[in-house]
């Protein structure tokens, strides 16, 4: 393999390895304190993260206020709280080494109020701040602002070409370097455009050496490019290792990090980890985002597939071939579905889901009444944490707080299953919540490292990464 070379990266020499920031308490202080401590750019999430109380345990996130604009301040203030703890606990595991990095995700709810409140609180004690999930337009004033650097997350030269020219060029002096995230090998959620197909991949190295030359027009041929999503063995990518058409690159791993033992998520998610299959990490679409995720196909998972599959239109006229009536709700008021829908629905009613909940495309889905119990019931508990959201139909950038659609009943409270498969524990847990991973996450079976359930600390796994296999 190669020599791993240290890069500039923010203002120092480190090592070109990034920890991936994952939301929701699983990139914490300590992973990024400790992959700092190594020599690289350790991430700590600014995703809800965890404070604790005086025993060391983390304060469960509960929301006391009765209306959801009230609800969102709790989340904010909880955003904040925690972000500076990690952030100091970061700092003082890595002594001074490496780099410690802030994710924030720009289509969370109060990012900007969120981001803002951590830097001011914990000043000193973030070298950069990492932001995607969107177009981070205000990210290079806030780094500006606080003086440190930042690293936009883009999955095509194209994004960044737009960052750069309404917003960028004028901090470009802080531009620590540009995150690509590939949009069919990254875990969580992923950035493929309405022009992508998501079921055909594209080589990465095209795209980041179109994302380079954009770069150079810019004059920023020496700003490192971080690879992220898909890679594993350092070797799979020597060809990208001093490549003078890529130029200075740095690889982010997001996956791999999960199974250390200084990660915070459960001993029986470690232990699920070591069991995937090639094909268990499932590209979805459910996300009340509206992204592309990438999560393991477990319970979960299915249930929202089902959830979907058992799905018509509906109009409240007969019009076309919507001639059949159905009766829905309580009342089993009238609409009308084709007469092939409605004998599939009295098939899915006979099998227990029989309540049919209407979307805002005009179709209805069949699930059973405790899900449709549950369905209500996280809508009505929304804390707003997107700043928008098509399963509670939140919105932080209108009057009236809504996105001007009915709650999507197709998709999920995201923040109450990161929330509960972050903190609890078991097989129940995981099969039951949205498990994040990258595709690449079937390789900790088959890699030696981990023979026998071996779990390396952050130490012995960034030594891993730099001597290979």
């Amino acid at each position: 393999m190669k020599a791993i070379n240290a890069i500039r990266m923010g203002g120092e020499d480190v090592l070109p390895l990034v920890e991936g920031g994952k939301g929701v308490a699983i990139s914490n202080g300590v992973t990024a304190g400790h992959w700092a401590a190594s020599g690289g750019a350790g991430t700590l999430s600014a995703v809800n993260s965890d404070s604790y109380d005086d025993d060391g345990r983390p304060i469960p996130q509960v929301y006391h206020a009765k209306t959801r604009r009230d609800r969102h301040e709790e989340l904010v203030a909880y955003g904040i709280q925690g972000g500076i703890e990690q952030a100091r606990r970061a700092h003082d595991i890595a002594g001074g080494r490496g780099r410690i990095h802030m994710n924030i995700l720009w289509e969370m709810g109060g990012a900007e109020r969120v981001a803002t409140g951590i830097l001011e609180g914990a000043k000193g004690l973030i070298n950069g701040i990492t932001c995607g999930a969107g177009m981070p337009y205000r990210l290079s004033e806030i780094a500006e602002r606080f003086g440190v650097h930042y690293y936009p997350i883009v999955s095509s030269g194209r994004a960044f070409g737009a960052l750069w020219k309404r917003a960028y060029h004028k901090a470009a002096a802080l531009l620590g370097g540009v995150v690509y995230e590939d949009p069919w090998l990254a875990g969580g959620h992923n950035g493929l455009s309405n022009s992508e197909d998501p079921t055909k991949p594209e080589a990465p190295m095209p795209r980041v050496i179109a994302l380079r030359r954009l770069m150079r027009e810019f004059g920023l041929g020496e700003t490192p490019i971080i690879m992220a999503g898909g890679v594993w063995w350092l070797e799979e990518w020597e060809d990208w290792i001093d490549n003078p058409d890529l130029g200075p690159v740095a690889f982010q791993f997001g996956t791999r990090p999960l199974l250390t033992r200084e990660s915070p998520i459960s001993e029986a998610w470690k232990r699920r980890l070591l069991t995937l299959k090639e094909g268990d990490v499932f590209l979805n679409r459910f996300s009340p985002t509206g992204f592309y995720s990438s999560a393991v196909n477990n319970s979960f998972i299915q249930e929202l597939r089902g959830r979907n599959e058992r799905q018509i239109a509906y109009l409240g006229e007969p019009i076309g071939e919507l001639t059949a009536e159905f009766g829905v709700g309580p009342r089993k008021r009238i609409v009308y579905v084709t007469p092939t829908d409605r004998d599939r629905a009295l098939t899915w009613e006979r099998a227990g889901f029989t309540e049919a909940l209407r979307t805002p495309d005009s179709t209805l889905i069949f699930v059973t009444p405790e899900k449709a119990r549950e369905i209500l019931a996280d809508q009505v508990a929304c804390m707003a944490c997107l700043s928008q959201c098509r399963f509670s139909n939140w919105s932080q950038h209108t009057e009236d707080h809504t996105n001007g659609r009915k709650a999507d009943p197709r998709s999920f409270c995201i923040q109450k299953t990161l929330q509960d498969i972050a903190h609890g524990d078991g097989d129940e847990v995981l099969d039951n919540n949205l498990m994040f991973s990258g595709h690449n996450g079937y390789r900790f079976a088959s890699d030696p490292f981990y023979s026998n359930g071996f779990i390396p600390t952050v130490k012995q796994l960034v030594e891993r990464i730099l001597t290979g296999r």
